[in-house]
């Protein structure tokens, strides 16, 4: 671990009185990266760990200082009494399994320096193979093969019970029969969320960079209808459901939307707070991504819970996700507001207060 000069973290335009950024180097493993704590006013800090090629080590910083706020706001619209953190590791363009392992272990070390204050486990570019590895050397790993699980399933979930929340209110229905769905990204909650939907009656359009995926997606789903990723926003959808990478919404991109509604598993969905004004002025119902992917997030840290883990508070708590949708969805009614701004007002009073629904 080396110190940096101050002035990276706090001259970045996603520094937002972060509580403490850690950079991560290790020369012998060719070890790189940040962990960023946010916010810990409603306990120890949460978020996953992403291993993904980054150009420098600025842009590394950016992602991590954005996921970590964006997982402050996630913990307190989710109710669970844990701050936001987030752990951005620099991954070389080509490494071999061993050479990740070599990898990974110097990276828990550096967890191991923090004695507790931040919980992590998988994020893009880790497996349930690396959570293992990670968790034999480090107690501060959450989302665990053999405990929780890997979150993928539960994130699933709190997006479709999000999903049925916005088709009531935009189509007094909640029922997905003869609705269509675009979903962009085939990664474990992009397949999953297409099996809950085509169980439900939906019919599905997807899209997916990875070949592999899209091959599994078509093998799984029969009627599962393959587009270009990079033309699937402009289709004409009930709903489009990011469940890539984020930025996906600008000034631009807005324009192109032939969807009803947005709901997602994406984390940052939206490239600034300005875009979900855009959406709202088109009439386009918005659910914000941390509200709607939070079962991911309250299925792991039910793993630090005193009693242990229970699978049935998980899914009595991922289930509590429709009612915070509901409450975002009258206020932004109510105050004619985006919803966005609904939601973070709802995080921010709760991560102020030091509070949580437990």
């Amino acid at each position: 671990m080396q110190k940096k000069d101050q002035s990276i973290f706090t001259k970045s335009l996603e520094f937002d009185d972060h509580e403490g950024v850690m950079y991560l180097r290790d020369e012998s493993t060719g070890l790189r990266g940040f962990i960023a704590i946010h916010n810990t006013n409603l306990g120890p800090a949460v978020g996953g760990t992403r291993f993904r090629h980054y150009k420098n080590e600025t842009e590394a910083l950016q992602d991590a200082l954005r996921l970590s706020r964006a997982m402050t706001y996630k913990c307190a619209a989710a109710g669970v009494p844990y701050g936001g953190g987030k752990a951005v590791l620099m991954a070389p363009k080509k490494i071999t399994k061993h050479q990740k392992e070599i990898y990974l272990t110097a990276y828990t070390h550096c967890l191991e320096l923090l004695h507790g204050h931040f919980f992590t486990g998988e994020d893009v570019g880790l497996d349930a193979h690396d959570i293992t590895v990670l968790a034999k050397h480090s107690d501060s790993i959450i989302g665990r093969p053999r405990v929780g699980g890997m979150p993928a399933r539960w994130a699933a979930h709190s997006v479709y019970r999000a999903m049925s929340v916005a088709l009531k209110e935009r189509f007094g229905s909640e029922s997905f029969k003869g609705r269509v769905c675009a979903i962009k990204g085939l990664g474990n909650v992009g397949i999953a969320l297409c099996a809950l939907i085509t169980k439900a009656g939906g019919s599905v359009i997807a899209a997916d960079i990875n070949h592999t995926r899209v091959r599994l997606a078509r093998k799984r789903f029969q009627n599962i209808r393959i587009v270009p990723h990079t033309k699937i926003h402009t289709y004409a959808t009930d709903i489009y459901a990011p469940c890539a990478l984020g930025d996906e919404f600008n000034a631009v991109t807005i324009r192109q939307l032939r969807c009803s509604i947005i709901c997602g598993a994406a984390n940052n969905q939206l490239a600034t707070r300005e875009d979900g004004k855009r959406l709202f002025t088109r009439g386009i119902l918005y659910i914000p991504d941390y509200v709607a992917n939070a079962g991911g997030l309250i299925n792991v840290v039910d793993e630090l819970h005193k009693g242990g883990y229970s699978k049935s508070r998980v899914a009595k708590n991922v289930a509590y996700v429709a009612t915070t949708v509901q409450q975002i969805i009258a206020g932004s009614r109510r105050q004619h507001q985006p919803t966005n701004d609904i939601a973070d007002a709802i995080a921010e009073k709760r991560f102020h207060r030091g509070r949580a629904r437990v």
